[in-house]
């Protein structure tokens, strides 16, 4: 569903050149949650931005489901939900804007629309505006309008990277809630190493700028996943792994 081949992207920055992918080589499979894990400056964001459209690679080639990035349906959710909310409208209409742009019909926006705020919680706040909505709530508005337009992938560009533990752990249990149902291909960006784990079939570990593959870890936690998993042997033994591969060259 997404094909990298041998993307690099370099910046210039006061009159010098600054290189932040190189030669990123990554295959993601249709319905498969993946996880990239990597320090600050190693070019997570500059890569969805690549594979969303918003971006060009300096060199390299870039499929979206067989096809160039800004010709796919690519849904995208930023780590501020104000960058993508409507505050004029209601919890409900942000999700249903997903599906306006897509002439889908009204009785089916509203159908649409109210399954999946029932799935994370939100249906007795669907008519409340943004600004009467908590800062985990208005981050389910945006996820749950990105599963409403039913995109052929989905980026989240550490979407709960703002919120406190409790929230992003709750947070988390909804997005795996959701995804289990539609099962879209998900390439989800991350700092926190519990989160990148728990989420994902697969973690990709990247280096410090510019951003190389270490390692690809396979994460054979079953689903649906639960908490209780956070203090199990194998989920410790392979985030020490990772974080093997992430500390060391």
């Amino acid at each position: 569903m997404i094909s990298l081949e041998n993307i690099s992207k370099s910046f210039n920055q006061n009159k010098n050149e600054i290189q932040v992918l190189d030669g990123i080589q990554l295959d993601i499979k249709n319905g498969e949650f993946v996880t990239i894990f990597g320090p600050n400056g190693s070019g997570k964001s500059t890569l969805l931005n690549i594979i969303s459209g918003l971006d060009k690679a300096g060199t390299g080639n870039v499929l979206v489901n067989n096809k160039r990035p800004e010709e796919a349906k690519v849904g995208f959710v930023f780590q501020n939900y104000n960058e993508s909310l409507f505050p004029w409208r209601t919890a409900q209409e942000n999700v249903e804007f997903a599906l306006e742009v897509q002439n889908v019909p009204k009785p089916e926006q509203k159908k649409i629309s109210e399954h999946l705020l029932k799935k994370v919680g939100l249906y007795n706040h669907k008519d409340k505006y943004l600004y009467e909505l908590s800062g985990g709530q208005k981050q389910l508005v945006a996820i749950c309008r990105a599963f409403a337009y039913n995109p052929d992938v989905l980026l989240m560009d550490e979407p709960f990277s703002a919120l406190d533990y409790s929230t992003t752990k709750k947070m988390e249990m909804e997005l795996m809630d959701i995804w289990q149902e539609k099962k879209i291909t998900t390439l989800f960006i991350s700092h926190d190493i519990d989160e990148a784990i728990f989420l994902a079939d697969r973690v990709v570990v990247l280096s410090p700028r510019p951003g190389k593959i270490k390692q690809i870890f396979e994460v054979n936690l079953p689903r649906p996943r639960n908490l209780e998993m956070l203090a199990s042997k194998e989920f410790f033994d392979l985030r020490n792994k990772i974080l093997e591969a992430f500390i060391y060259e």
